[in-house]
């Protein structure tokens, strides 16, 4: 299993690294837009449609990525569609892992299948818009979310005790959590203190904002990459699986691995907009 998740992630980074800091930012965006179309796919898989469904599903949302180019230009991003996609996260998200409903039934399978499409799109055009400023700004931004994982998985090895979320996680806990928090706050601290690699989110958000403001904008990220997270861990819990697909041995699903940056992607870009 080691052996295979090593392989797989070996693989990965021969992919997307050479694509993100060398190609064009086309063939950054039309990479980008492959892999969301497999999330979109498992993410109808999760919804339990069925037959045809996850295909078509995900062939709708290809087609809705080309079409959302038409919302924003190179250099002004589509901030309505960035504001739908945290309407969805700032309200729906908390709102359905506290009401637990059976999300593949009915009105909310509907809801949740028209958001997806919006969700992936403003990821889409977060990412891309991300890459326009600069490399090292694209991956600060992603840095974020990794640290966040990263921290919160040792703090919880080492002092997790309360549950965070046991009916739907149950090895998430919060003092993990604050420890995926203050990684990321001290490693942002470190980069501005340092100009390292700027541009980066950090250096922006400080240049827009201020300091107490980067701080506030930095922990909402870290609260929604955890939101992230606990999402796709409910629909696949109610679905009744393990991982979103095994589309990546070893790794689970696309899902799986970019779940954490659905919700603070446009959130991030939506915020420095607004700084």
């Amino acid at each position: 299993m080691l052996k295979t998740r090593v392989i797989t992630a070996i693989v990965l980074l021969a992919v997307f690294l050479p694509v993100t800091l060398f190609a064009p930012i086309g063939a950054f965006g039309a990479l980008i837009a492959f892999v969301l179309v497999f999330a979109a796919w498992e993410w109808a898989r999760l919804l339990k449609m069925e037959g045809a469904g996850p295909v078509i599903y995900a062939m709708v949302a290809a087609v809705a990525l080309v079409a959302s180019t038409l919302l924003g230009t190179e250099h002004q991003p589509p901030q309505s569609l960035f504001k739908a996609a945290a309407i969805f996260w700032v309200l729906a998200g908390p709102f359905v892992l506290v009401r637990k409903p059976v999300l593949a039934k009915g009105a909310w399978r509907a809801f949740l299948l028209l958001a997806g499409i919006v969700v992936f799109a403003a990821c889409w055009h977060a990412l891309v818009a991300a890459r326009t400023v600069g490399v090292s700004f694209v991956l600060s931004l992603m840095l974020v979310v990794w640290l966040a994982d990263i921290g919160a998985y040792f703090a919880g090895k080492a002092f997790g005790r309360h549950k965070l979320a046991p009916a739907i996680s149950p090895g998430k806990t919060w003092e993990g959590a604050v420890g995926g928090w203050l990684a990321v706050l001290i490693v942002a601290t470190a980069a501005i203190a340092l100009h390292a690699f700027e541009p980066t989110l950090y250096s922006a958000l400080l240049e827009r904002a201020g300091g107490v403001r980067t701080f506030v904008v930095l922990t909402v990220l870290v609260v929604f990459s955890v939101i992230g997270d606990l999402f796709e861990s409910m629909l696949k819990r109610q679905a009744g699986v393990k991982d979103s697909s095994g589309l990546l041995p070893g790794h689970g699903g696309v899902l799986d691995r970019i779940d954490a940056l659905l919700p603070v992607l446009p959130l991030a870009m939506l915020l420095l907009h607004f700084g």
